[in-house]
């Protein structure tokens, strides 16, 4: 169909849709907007959410752009790609899912291939104007090239995610696999703790929640 939205969870089902148990994959460069930020995300209007709302701003900024003058070249129909967090603590110590406040995060959306660095500047510049509110110069356009990473789908609340990161070090273990996290790569990014939230938590109770926890490994 000459008219189809691209639907990156649909197309890639091997980064999106993995199974309720351990499997390894190997992930691509993507092209991401990020936000870095500190603290607990369930804090209201906290740094987390602030940095949600610019991210989706941003998004569907980029998405909305074909309706005027400014269309990007190469732009395509497609579905916004679901949120994704980079996850550790502000110690680099072992992560705990307990101590919400230590918590140090990257929040990130997957961009379609035509987003270029102009384009994300130009979004930058129709935000700024019409949601003043919002600090632009905390979100940047990058790459980021996990590699080797082993996943499995996470079904239930995230307080509950202890049990599942179990499991992903059980199936580390018996294949020989050595765990990347904290590990910086050639560009300078550090591989993390990496979460991917599949529908609206907003929207879902907690015990139905989907959630991709990926880890990046080594041999």
């Amino acid at each position: 169909m000459a008219n189809a939205k691209l639907d990156y969870k649909k197309e890639y089902k091997d980064l999106y849709m993995p199974k309720t148990k351990p499997s390894i994959v190997e992930v691509p460069a993507i092209r991401f907007i990020m936000v870095d930020g500190k603290g607990n995300p369930n804090d209201e209007g906290g740094e987390y959410q602030q940095a949600v709302e610019l991210l989706y701003a941003l998004t569907y900024t980029i998405k909305m752009s074909k309706m005027g003058a400014s269309k990007p070249d190469g732009y395509f129909e497609y579905v916004v790609p679901p949120l994704e967090g980079l996850w550790w603590l502000n110690d680099n110590s072992h992560f705990d899912f307990t101590i919400k406040e230590k918590f140090c995060w990257t929040s990130m959306i997957r961009q379609p291939e035509f987003v270029t660095q102009k384009v994300f500047d130009w979004a930058c510049k129709e935000i700024a104007k019409k949601k003043t509110q919002l600090d632009t110069s905390k979100a940047r356009l990058q790459s980021y090239h996990e590699g080797l990473c082993v996943q499995m789908m996470h079904i239930g609340s995230y307080d509950d995610e202890p049990e599942t990161t179990a499991q992903i070090d059980a199936f580390m273990k018996e294949n020989n696999l050595q765990n990347a996290i904290d590990e910086v790569q050639p560009d300078g990014i550090v591989k993390r703790h990496h979460e991917i939230y599949l529908g609206d938590p907003r929207k879902i109770e907690p015990s139905k929640r989907k959630t991709v926890l990926r880890h990046p490994v080594k041999y």
